[in-house]
């Protein structure tokens, strides 16, 4: 598990926004409720939910510093 500070990377970024799958779901409104990743895959919550809560964001830090 990684603690501190997240590298950014645009590649994953993209990727992520232009995913197959993710069209494949949201065109076919298979969407969850926010809050109900755990019915969809809950090994997959668990680590999201550690990983959140130990690392940070460069990109949100610097929003809320110049905020």
């Amino acid at each position: 598990m990684k603690f501190g500070f997240r590298k950014p990377s645009l590649k994953k970024r993209i990727a992520a926004r232009t995913s197959l799958k993710r069209q494949i779901v949201h065109r076919a409104g298979l969407k969850m409720p926010r809050g109900y990743g755990w019915v969809r895959d809950p090994k997959k919550y668990a680590y999201n939910k550690v990983y959140n809560r130990t690392t940070f964001d460069l990109f949100e830090w610097l929003k809320k510093l110049f905020k």
